[in-house]
């Protein structure tokens, strides 16, 4: 098949890429966002199709091969008819997706189901959408990795395949938005409770990497959850006092899951004075606040949360019966790698493994103090309860282990980062 002539291919494509890829001025962000998806398949060239259309079966099994090398757990379900189907609608995804370089306007119409079945497939599965939405990703990869070798081969200037990824990626968040309907509306059916929807909004508000903010908002609506522009989480778990602890009963804007071993809660940032509600029904928890975070990154505040809870099982935190993270985020960025914690311990503390333990803990209990003071033997003494004396005594003996280290700042740094994790036993796990 001859190649379209490169004048076609690139139309006014370098002439209006500039326009398309300037900063947006004004307007909703869904609006502005159908809009630019618009505009991309109108620059698109339709004779691009042509190019592409000889490899869409070469693509295909290369897609469904990678997926399968990608996501071990689900190639034994890349069989039978959900295999077929789900091949069927790799390949009916390219073609419509090349349909539409010719007819920006082009429906869906029965191919819209395929991607609509595959998501009430997983739900019927028991499964989340999680590997699916993955699928998409790894298909959307793997097409636009040919598309590249093919455009460029073509001589496709690379405006034009800037333009190209970009409508691709689009086109996948269109796929994944109708496998959401497609589960929910299975959900739906099967469950017909609002509880169990506003518990998979919760998994998708949670997902990683995020669901895309369209199809949250969609499935949100479904379960009669105002979408706020910043949340926190909760990690829970049972007080030692309270073996069977009561599921607390909150407001519609919390989203609550108690059916696994890690209790959890999300709902819409209160602001700088904690909503009084929340912490009265977490009485009978051990939980943790998390800090209030964009929507789409609610899985880093409920990490957070359970470091935070781990930090108070080990003592590192003090044993409050409800722990707001903002106010330990050093003690949160210091252990979030316990391994690289403890390599930070062993390294910069190595010139006190030869001494007796008792020496040890006394030589770096002065030296804390002293660079927490900056050197001030006076207030040193005070802190410790010990002889100015016996303090320059023991300056004397870290100068000589640690030589000049001592007067290097970023050294200094790491020692302070370092001694205040073995305080808390880091080193020894």
């Amino acid at each position: 098949m001859s190649e379209p002539p490169r004048a076609e291919l690139s139309c006014s494509v370098e002439a209006d890429y500039d326009s398309l890829t300037a900063p947006s001025r004004g307007g909703g962000d869904d609006e502005e966002r159908g809009s630019r998806v618009r505009r991309l398949w109108e620059l698109l060239p339709s004779g691009l199709a042509g190019v592409f259309r000889p490899k869409v079966d070469d693509v295909t099994s290369e897609v469904m091969r990678e997926i399968q090398r990608a996501l071990p757990a689900y190639a034994g379900h890349l069989e039978g008819e959900f295999g077929s189907t789900a091949a069927a609608g790799v390949q009916q995804a390219i073609h419509h997706f090349l349909d539409r370089l010719g007819n920006p306007a082009a429906g869906y119409d029965d191919r819209g189901r395929v991607f609509h079945r595959l998501g009430r497939h997983e739900m019927q599965q028991g499964r989340s959408l999680d590997m699916l939405q993955t699928a998409y990703r790894v298909g959307a990869r793997v097409s636009w990795r040919r598309a590249s070798e093919v455009g460029t081969r073509a001589g496709i200037p690379v405006a034009t395949l800037c333009l190209l990824a970009e409508a691709l990626f689009a086109y996948i968040d269109e796929l994944s938005a109708l496998s959401i309907e497609g589960y929910a509306a299975a959900q739906t059916e099967a469950t017909g409770t609002l509880e169990r929807r506003r518990r998979r909004l919760m998994d998708l508000i949670l997902a990683d990497p995020p669901t895309a903010p369209q199809s949250l908002a969609d499935f949100a609506a479904t379960a009669h959850w105002a979408v706020p522009e910043r949340v926190i989480a909760v990690a829970m778990e049972p007080a030692d006092d309270a073996s069977e602890p009561a599921q607390p009963s909150f407001g519609d804007d919390v989203l609550v899951n108690f059916e696994d071993g890690a209790p959890c809660l999300v709902l819409p940032d209160p602001g700088p004075h904690r909503h009084p509600a929340l912490v009265a029904g977490l009485s009978h928890w051990q939980s943790a606040i998390g800090p209030a975070v964009a929507l789409r990154d609610a899985r880093h505040s409920l990490r957070c949360a359970r470091q935070a809870l781990e930090l108070v099982r080990r003592g590192v935190l003090p044993a409050k019966r409800v722990t707001h993270c903002d106010r330990h985020l050093f003690e949160l960025c210091l252990f979030s790698d316990a391994p690289l914690t403890d390599e930070l311990v062993t390294s910069a503390l190595a010139p006190l493994d030869e001494l007796p333990p008792r020496q040890h803990r006394k030589l770096a209990g002065t030296l804390l103090a002293w660079l927490e003071t900056r050197g001030n033997v006076r207030e040193v003494s005070r802190r410790l309860q010990m002889h100015p004396q016996t303090v320059r005594s023991h300056i004397q003996q870290l100068e000589g282990l640690f030589g000049s280290g001592l007067d290097d700042p970023a050294h200094r740094f790491d020692l302070v980062l370092a001694l205040r994790a073995a305080r808390y036993g880091t080193r020894a796990g």
